[in-house]
């Protein structure tokens, strides 16, 4: 119950603190504001990006990015720590069976042919290096999106240009189109 009566205080007083500040950044007509803004340095968020995965986004203030490239970065490491894993378990045994013919103790034996452990390395080997190529595909994704992220947050963003979806009345069979218009006011 007291978790509730919490939650809605806090969401009352959110809601009251974004009222005033709305009444206290009502500008007249006659009046003009000089804001200066800092603007935000793509190759500064690109370098944050490299040492440390998410600091590039922390940096441009889209720290809800920051869980994605962590997971991103994580899974694909983890499929690499695994599928490395496996592949050394395989061939361990394969080389064990090897060296000691039938005298080996290896945990397949009885279950897996020889030609089935290296198939088993194969997979695994080709899995290991899908999942490294995958780890710094998503590495390098992170620091390009920094790096993007920080130009087009000084890109104009304005009511000029609109994209909308439109329906429209064919007037000869009074069938309906629907298209998607790009406008463009001067």
């Amino acid at each position: 119950m007291k978790f509730w009566f919490y939650i809605l205080f806090f969401c009352f007083y959110l809601g009251n603190f974004s009222g005033f500040s709305q009444e206290k950044l009502t500008l007249k007509a006659k009046d003009t504001v000089s804001v200066t803004i800092d603007p935000l340095r793509p190759s500064k968020a690109a370098f944050y990006s490299a040492l440390l995965p998410g600091a590039g986004q922390a940096y441009n203030k889209k720290y809800w990015k920051i869980p994605i490239v962590y997971a991103a970065l994580g899974v694909s490491l983890y499929s690499y720590i695994f599928n490395e894993n496996k592949y050394n378990e395989y061939r361990d045994a394969y080389k064990e069976r090897l060296l000691l013919g039938t005298n080996s103790t290896d945990p397949f034996k009885g279950i897996l042919s020889d030609s089935r452990l290296l198939d088993a390395q194969k997979y695994h080997q080709r899995n290991r290096d899908l999942s490294l190529l995958v780890t710094v595909a998503f590495y390098v994704l992170n620091i390009v999106d920094a790096n993007v992220d920080a130009h087009l947050q000084q890109f104009n963003v304005n009511g000029k240009l609109t994209v909308k979806p439109e329906i429209q009345t064919n007037p000869f069979t009074y069938n309906q189109n629907l298209g998607l218009t790009l406008n463009y006011k001067f």
